[in-house]
């Protein structure tokens, strides 16, 4: 999970076309009733996350072609209570020219000639910032993640940096240059009572002629530990990530603060979606690990979530799903500047990751299950009308 080891510290390896409905009993050429579709955030906290009610394309024997629109419906208001009700989380935006920017300054500080905010960031914004980290021991080898230098753009609290990154610039005001701040690398501090000594006593049931210095060990609980000293009576072992303790030297400088996407509800009418600048993409690739990673390596993305759309389960847990007894399904959802990255280049960019997959039911490469099928969720009928050409 390469996003969440950057995103809270603990050492996890993280990180087109198609979709079928969830529910067994429903046709899977057709969706004959309302819907809303919802992710679910692969985080601790599993918040859900307002979703397009609509989605897009279905794969034929050869081809991918769209949906009739008649089988995506808005849930009217007699059908309220049959939809699952959403926290706010995006808002789509689409592409504003300068003729359409906002005419006057708003309460937060917006720019009639731009969406910059003049106000501290707060989570959910965009940031533009000038940033170089730089390993403060210069003795322990770190392979960042992430971009260590340069001008880099990101949705604050969306993970992708150091969480102590995000946590710094909650607190700066656009303009505003912080030099030589220390941040945690990203695996916590070292931990005294994850060392402990192992008497040599017999108990244990361990050939002591092969512990030495760096060997590596595997507790009862599973929890890996490497020997870091060896004696006659005993021998100690350190349960710590090899990077614990390790930091940055952290240079920022604030450049921009603008306001990310709101709820991503389907909309029927693209303008009264555009309230900023930035856009909302969606889609399912199979495992989401490995497309979302594609996603956050593209030019003109800021932010990227993984989770669960469809389904049938609230807040299910992974092996819910990996069981496909909840209809969910893995998705990828994506906030991107439309100036620097269209639409249509994102769902290609999906569409070639799937290579052949695409014309596969339930199953991208050799993942095999219904949490596996690969779709496109449009958020307006633009991204329809986009994703259908493509």
């Amino acid at each position: 999970k390469l996003q969440d080891c950057v995103r809270d510290g603990r050492p996890h390896r993280r990180q087109g076309g198609v979709n079928h409905p969830s529910d067994p009993s429903i046709n899977h050429h057709f969706i004959k009733h309302p819907l809303h579709l919802r992710i679910i955030l692969s985080t601790m906290s599993k918040v859900p996350l307002a979703l397009a009610s609509a989605v897009a394309l279905l794969a034929a024997a050869a081809s991918v072609s769209p949906l009739p629109t008649s089988a995506f419906v808005t849930p009217s208001a007699s059908s309220a209570s049959r939809v699952p009700s959403f926290l706010p989380s995006f808002r789509v935006a689409t592409d504003l020219s300068a003729s359409e920017s906002p005419a006057a300054t708003s309460d937060e500080g917006t720019s009639s000639s731009s969406f910059a905010l003049n106000r501290k960031p707060k989570s959910g914004d965009v940031v533009t910032i000038n940033l170089t980290l730089e390993p403060e021991d210069e003795t322990t080898v770190i392979e960042t993640l992430f971009d260590s230098s340069g001008t880099v753009s990101f949705v604050l609290g969306g993970g992708n940096y150091l969480p102590g990154l995000h946590d710094l610039i909650g607190t700066m005001s656009p303009g505003e240059t912080v030099e030589g701040k220390s941040l945690d690398a990203g695996w916590g501090q070292r931990r005294d009572e994850l060392i402990a000594k192992v008497p040599k006593d017999g108990s244990n049931g361990l050939d002591y002629d092969k512990i030495e210095v760096g060997t590596e060990l595997f507790l009862g609980n599973g929890v890996r530990c490497v020997v870091t000293e060896v004696t006659e009576n005993d021998f100690t072992i350190d349960a710590n990530p090899p990077l614990a303790g390790a930091s940055y030297k952290a240079d920022v400088e604030l450049l921009t603060v603008e306001e990310g996407p709101g709820e991503v509800e389907f909309s029927e009418d693209d303008s009264s979606a555009k309230t900023g600048r930035y856009e909302v993409a969606t889609v399912a690739l199979g495992c989401f690990w490995g497309g979302e990673l594609a996603y956050m390596r593209a030019p003109g993305v800021v932010g990227t979530k993984v989770g669960y759309t469809q389904g049938e389960v609230e807040n299910p847990a992974y092996k819910e799903v990996c069981s496909g007894a909840t209809g969910h399904t893995e998705a990828i959802q994506v906030v991107y500047d439309p100036h620097v990255v269209t639409y249509e280049e994102l769902v290609r960019l999906g569409m070639d990751r799937l290579g052949e997959s695409k014309f596969l039911l339930n199953q991208v490469g050799n993942d095999r299950g219904t949490q596996y099928r690969h779709g496109v969720y449009y958020h307006t009928p633009e991204q329809r009308e986009i994703a259908e050409r493509v």
